[in-house]
């Protein structure tokens, strides 16, 4: 039998958001396959960056983000998610209001394509 931490957990989205309150810094909720499950709040502008060697998936759990892209725009609501191809040049926005969102990298993935500029997603 496993031991009881290794049990699968539920994760409460709302008890999460609930426990930060800063912009444009992922929080780790839960990981698979090499892959991490990411909270961030956003509000503002963020960056015009790419990410050379992975996809990257937003759900929009409330709020509106708009995702530019240099060929058009997105706008996501509640409920609505994108997947952002390797290597395509995006820069989200959470133009009317804070934006709460699920983003899943894989594990070690700089939000904005370079660790030097990056803030580093950390385990809540």
């Amino acid at each position: 039998m496993a031991a009881a931490d290794t049990y699968p957990r539920k994760v409460d989205l709302d008890a999460k958001f609930g426990q930060f309150s800063d912009h444009w810094a992922p929080r780790i909720v839960a990981r698979y396959n090499d892959n991490e499950i990411r909270l961030a709040k956003a509000e503002g502008d963020f960056q015009w960056h790419s990410h050379q060697d992975s996809d990257e998936l937003f759900l929009i759990v409330s709020g509106t983000l708009t995702m530019e892209f240099r060929s058009h725009t997105e706008v996501l609501e509640q409920g609505q998610m994108i997947v952002v191809p390797r290597g395509t040049e995006h820069r989200p926005r959470a133009l009317h209001g804070e934006v709460q969102m699920v983003i899943i990298d894989p594990k070690d993935t700089a939000n904005t394509g370079d660790h030097a500029t990056a803030t580093k997603a950390v385990d809540l």
